[in-house]
């Protein structure tokens, strides 16, 4: 089983960006990854397809499961 933090901002264009981040700290603090977002945000350090990073939207957590199958 595999945890990633998802953080999804808005850019220039009203598109989506996603970050994500493997492994997080778990359970997570909102009030942390919403601080480290506006950071994001404030610093203006990444740049999309769709311009800028202009807001931040959404972060989750995502779970992932594997199973292998012997054959």
């Amino acid at each position: 089983m595999t945890k990633r933090l998802e953080l999804i901002f808005e850019n220039e264009m009203g598109g989506n960006v996603t970050l994500t981040l493997d492994n997080p700290v778990y359970p997570a603090n909102p009030v942390v990854i919403s601080s480290a977002m506006d950071s994001i945000v404030a610093q203006n350090v990444f740049t999309s397809t769709g311009g800028e990073i202009k807001a931040k939207k959404a972060a989750r957590i995502v779970d992932r499961t594997v199973e292998v199958i012997d054959i």
